[in-house]
């Protein structure tokens, strides 16, 4: 009897090993830019984030949860919705809409802030990735210049991974973007997923 529940056991413990562990669920809660406007959702920088680390042999699910027009206050008002899903890495990408409509900086922050706070609470082991975002001079120097702060003062509260800026090498490119000037075209989709892949593979 002892012997047969100490066989018991050891196969319960091998069958547990060769259990495949869950691949990690990034999620990119973000606006337009991670929407992929003007693109369909495979050309969209997270899809192809996704596609280049499962090449690359590494296990991953990738979730867009990207909404064109979205404000740090819509984000802040949908992340309850979006967390009913298991999340392991959360990368917020938020921001530049608030910035384009002049909002006041301590508000983006705030909502900012407190939709880290959420995912957090929700997912206490969540690793929290930060995507940088740059408002045009257009809206002035000063506010252009703190706005900027936003996301590495956010990533060093809340010990996240800062993504310097998402655009990197990207925005201003006319060759890169759509006919807007701002969203980036398919081309351009795949040098932010190329710039962003990079932190994300560090990342899980």
């Amino acid at each position: 009897m002892i012997v047969a529940k100490k066989i018991g056991i050891i196969l319960t413990f091998m069958l547990l090993s060769q259990m495949e562990t869950p691949a990690p669920v990034v999620l990119f809660f973000g606006d337009s830019l991670t929407a992929g406007y003007g693109l369909s959702p495979e050309e969209a920088f997270p899809a192809l984030i996704e596609k280049n680390l499962v090449k690359a042999g590494r296990k991953v699910k990738v979730v867009n949860a990207g909404l064109s027009g979205e404000t740090s206050a819509g984000g802040l008002a949908r992340i309850d919705w979006i967390l009913r899903q298991r999340v392991d890495v959360f990368v917020l990408e938020l921001g530049a809409n608030d910035g384009l409509r002049g909002l006041p900086i301590a508000q983006t922050r705030a909502n900012l802030q407190g939709i880290i706070d959420k995912v957090k609470q929700k997912y206490p082991g969540v690793k929290i990735v930060m995507a940088g975002m740059q408002v045009p001079p257009n809206m002035g120097a000063a506010y252009a210049q703190e706005f900027q702060t936003i996301y590495p003062d956010l990533a060093k509260k809340n010990n996240a991974t800062l993504i310097p800026f998402l655009l990197e090498n990207v925005a201003g490119n006319e060759k890169l973007n759509q006919a807007d000037g701002i969203h980036p075209n398919a081309e351009g989709h795949k040098r932010v997923a190329e710039h962003v892949g990079k932190f994300i593979e560090k990342v899980i």
